[in-house]
């Protein structure tokens, strides 16, 4: 049986990339609140008390784009002027126009918003059926940005990043080999301080006890030193952390990028349709582990192709389940919006922490209600079965 390691990251709210991510989104549910119909592609970048929206938007909502930005930085921490980003100083400066009538004239017949393709992955290493490395790196991430929001010590900043690396043993993890979290801090703490709270009250608290062993490694701050962070250490931008996004590098991404656009752009719709039906199959008991495909032209309503690949584990041929998924899901643009319910402002709370794997009901590409019908469509008959996961996580 073959042994490897495989590592993911997560990144804070507070992660310069993931400050435009939200405002993008922000500035997206603030548009959808007013008019469900808008079309939007709002990029953010942000720097050391500078950000800029930019993109094209068409919308009969009236929104304040600068308030929105402002409002979105300030809740997620950075409202001093001594760590480089204040929400109420920063220059706002709004570049946004019009979408282009080329690309809404296929638009508007009910096609895609773009060519492209996009990947849906669910495996039954957790509970969530994500991949592991990805969901610990996201629960450790949850638990710091909990407990700075909650005050548990005054020396925690908004920008931190996560990394695990899982022991496998065929497909099955059995071990941690290193955790890595480097947190932005107050100049007043010292490292062992951070090192022992990091280690104590976060990683073993989110981590199992079972999976940590003795030759876990774990390096917190690893260069010794994390005060200058957020915007004002490294330039933010909107879709630069689409691993981060996904499956943490253990499912394959077709390149596309989620914030800030609307779901009539497939890049976002149709990857949460991907995952949906991945997410089914797994929880029907058809295969341990799914990834999905499909494929768009710009204009054009039905995918290209479809492609359902289990890794050798289903219990039933692919063939079937790819022809049963074409039956049971609507796979058109508008068929996936309406399905999956993505004309209200719900997105900005995608922006950090992954858009899969979230137990939040918004989240209704996460629901499995379709696994019952999957399962009778590909003749495996009686129930679903209990999800065989395969770690206690």
């Amino acid at each position: 049986m073959s042994r490897f390691i495989f590592t993911s990251e997560s990144v804070s709210m507070g992660h310069p990339d993931k400050v435009s991510d939200q405002v993008s989104d922000g500035v997206l549910d603030a548009l959808l609140a007013q008019d469900a119909t808008s079309r939007v592609a709002c990029e953010t970048l942000c720097t050391t008390d500078y950000l800029v929206l930019a993109g094209e938007i068409t919308s009969q909502a009236d929104v304040d784009y600068e308030q929105v930005a402002r409002d979105v930085v300030r809740e997620i921490g950075y409202t001093s002027d001594d760590i480089g980003f204040n929400a109420d100083t920063c220059e706002v400066n709004v570049r946004l126009h019009q979408q282009s009538g080329d690309i809404a004239m296929g638009v508007d017949k009910d096609g895609a918003g773009d060519q492209g393709l996009m990947f849906g992955y669910a495996c039954n290493q957790t509970e969530e059926l994500m991949p592991l490395p990805i969901a610990l790196s996201h629960r450790i991430l949850n638990r710091l940005a909990k407990m700075r929001q909650t005050n548990v010590v005054d020396w925690l900043r908004p920008d931190s990043k996560s990394q695990v690396s899982v022991i496998y043993e065929g497909r099955r993890p059995v071990g941690i080999s290193a955790v890595v979290v480097s947190t932005q801090h107050a100049d007043s703490v010292e490292q062992s301080q951070i090192h022992e709270f990091i280690t104590d009250q976060v990683i073993r608290e989110t981590v199992p006890e079972e999976l940590l062993l003795d030759e876990t490694k774990y390096h917190i701050n690893p260069t010794g030193r994390f005060v200058v962070g957020g915007p004002h250490g490294d330039c933010g931008l909107t879709g630069r952390k689409i691993i981060v996004d996904t499956y943490g590098g253990w499912g394959r991404h077709g390149g596309g990028a989620f914030s800030g656009k609307d779901s009539t752009k497939v890049d976002r719709s149709a990857a949460y349709m991907a995952r949906y039906i991945a997410k089914n199959v797994v929880a029907s008991g058809a295969a341990d582990e799914c990834e999905v495909q499909l494929a768009y032209a710009i204009g054009v309503a039905d995918p290209v192709s479809v492609r359902v690949d289990t890794m050798g584990t289903a219990d039933v041929a692919e063939k079937s389940i790819e022809a049963a998924v074409r039956e049971l899901f609507p796979l058109t643009p508008r068929g996936i919006i309406e399905h999956l319910s993505l004309r209200r402002p719900i997105f900005r709370k995608t922006a950090w922490g992954g858009h899969f794997g979230r137990s939040d009901s918004d989240f209704t590409w996460e629901a499995t209600d379709k696994a019952a019908e999957l399962r009778d469509a590909v003749g495996l008959g009686g129930g679903v079965p209990e999800p065989a996961v395969a770690t206690t996580v």
